[in-house]
């Protein structure tokens, strides 16, 4: 257990309902700034402020309170590029594979894609494979040089949907970092570790665990706080008299 908490015996207390058009509370405050970042300043985000981070984390819903994760905390930056490069590699060599957009003459790379979609539509969708071309062509970082790499493990034995447990968790994590002051990134491209044995026993991953997502976390250069336009997507809606309704 990371940190002890002490809970008054007299309950909760009790909590204002906004009305209608009622200002942003904090926590809606914190979700709706909540930004990617991908610049961080190389001051290092202390130890006691990744255990409340981890923390929030460690106290997200599960499935039957499986918990199905476990954290990896990096904050050696010899290790972040040596996991960096590796990433760097295996973009490039994915690349060579895929990258038919330039190359309009090589109809074989094509269909290597449509093949592989088959059975990874969601890694071979056009903007990660656009993020791979860019990462292995040095124009994207990987982790955009943050102090500290947060790597989320799931424990492949949960039961239900553990994936998005370990999502779930990983919210909490970014919406209290934000909190306090520091940026935090998803990165997917850590599962490229998951594929290497080095990797792997060099990060003693162990079965039943294996890479999910990796967090990266530091205080951000400038001010990128601000809302980021989202689409408004239709909602279908029945109402307390079963009536039907599209809403917006």
């Amino acid at each position: 257990m990371l940190m002890k908490f002490e809970t008054a015996s007299s309950g909760h207390s009790e909590i204002a309902v906004p009305e209608s058009g009622a200002p942003f509370n904090p926590v809606e405050d914190v979700i709706y700034r909540r930004r990617s970042v991908r610049l961080y300043k190389k001051k290092q985000v202390p130890e006691y402020l990744v255990r409340r981070v981890i923390e929030a984390g460690r106290f997200a819903p599960s499935t039957g309170n499986s918990q199905p994760w476990k954290f990896i905390v990096i904050q050696d930056q010899k290790m972040i590029k040596d996991m960096t490069d590796h990433i760097v590699k295996s973009c490039q060599s994915l690349v060579k594979m895929t990258d038919y957009f330039s190359k309009p003459g090589t109809g074989w790379r094509e269909r290597i894609v449509n093949f592989a979609r088959l059975f990874w539509q969601n890694e071979f969708h056009p903007n990660p494979l656009g993020a791979f071309t860019q990462i292995a062509e040095g124009k994207l970082g990987v982790w955009h040089g943050a102090p500290t790499v947060i790597i989320i493990l799931i424990d492949q034995r949960a039961p239900s949907k553990p994936l998005i447990d370990v999502g779930v968790a990983g919210q909490n994590m970014v919406l209290s970092a934000h909190s306090m002051g520091l940026g935090t990134c998803w990165v997917g491209f850590v599962e490229f570790l998951s594929r290497s044995y080095k990797w792997r026993k060099r990060l003693n991953i162990k079965s039943p665990y294996r890479i999910a997502n990796s967090i990266a976390i530091g205080y951000p250069k400038g001010t990128p706080d601000g809302y980021v336009k989202r689409e408004t997507k239709a909602i279908d809606w029945y109402d307390e008299n079963g009536q039907f309704s599209i809403k917006y």
